[in-house]
């Protein structure tokens, strides 16, 4: 069992380089707004699978709030890039 966490955490982190390739080269606001909401899942993901990996549950409550935090963050782009903000 410990070798599927290991490539599922070494697939997140390639992921996650993917995403940040396309946060950084854009080419659009929206594009970076997606990579950004995609880092955010892969990184709460991430976290679940450690705090399982090293039986700490509290990593699960991190994710939780990282994910509430990631989602009223990409709101709150997105809501900027419309112009109501």
């Amino acid at each position: 069992m410990t070798y599927i966490i290991y490539i599922a955490l070494t697939l997140m982190a390639l992921g996650m380089i993917f995403s940040a390739i396309r946060f950084v080269k854009g080419p659009t606001a929206a594009d970076r707004t997606v990579a950004m909401d995609t880092l955010t899942t892969i990184g709460v993901a991430a976290l679940v699978l450690v705090g399982y990996m090293f039986e700490r549950f509290i990593y699960v409550d991190v994710a939780l709030v990282y994910a509430v935090l990631g989602f009223i963050g990409v709101i709150v782009i997105a809501r900027y890039l419309e112009g109501a903000l």
